[in-house]
């Protein structure tokens, strides 16, 4: 398996847009949290997470072959699991791992917590709510791109919403400042 530092590399070498490496750097963290929670392997679950969006710099518009093409672009170089996850993750194949949901429902949890932070006077996770982000998750208008029913998925590795979303919103403030935020 590939290093942090050879995947911050590819991640450099392959996304140019900042939001996009910083939703996957946060992707990161909160998988981190998750491997941490469940006993699993931090690392392999972290750098799934900061590599799974990997060919959306590739692909522009055209999301039809989104994770098959960072599958094609990471073989050799993660476990199968990591890349059967991110195969599944945009949701068209059936997941079947615990890093495969995690995958699933951490991705969408980011936006939204990024979104509510923006918005915010300060526009800091420190001080982030978990009340604003529950007002935020409830208000379907609000970053309609984060899919509510996906971060709901949590309850398929028996994670209550709220814990995991202070879980996903603690996991982000640890990395605020590489986010700049």
């Amino acid at each position: 398996m590939i290093s942090r530092h050879e995947a911050i590399a590819l991640v450099r070498e392959h996304v140019g847009s900042e939001s996009l490496i910083n939703h996957m750097i946060a992707v990161e963290a909160v998988l981190r949290a998750l491997a941490r929670r469940f006993g699993e392997d931090e690392d392999l679950w972290g750098i799934t997470g900061l590599l799974h969006d990997l060919d959306l710099g590739v692909l522009g518009d055209d999301l039809s072959r989104h994770g098959e093409v960072t599958v094609e672009m990471l073989e050799g170089k993660l476990p199968d699991e990591a890349l059967q996850a991110i195969r599944v993750h945009p949701g068209e194949l059936p997941r079947k791992t615990r890093l495969d949901s995690a995958l699933y429902f951490a991705d969408p949890i980011t936006g939204l917590i990024i979104a509510g932070t923006l918005m915010r006077p300060s526009k800091s996770l420190v001080d982030m709510t978990m009340k604003s982000l529950k007002k935020k998750f409830k208000d379907k208008r609000f970053a309609a791109g984060a899919n509510r029913d996906q971060i709901r998925a949590c309850s398929e590795l028996e994670l209550d919403l709220d814990d995991f979303m202070s879980l996903a919103l603690e996991a982000m403030r640890e990395i605020h400042s590489d986010l700049g935020l």
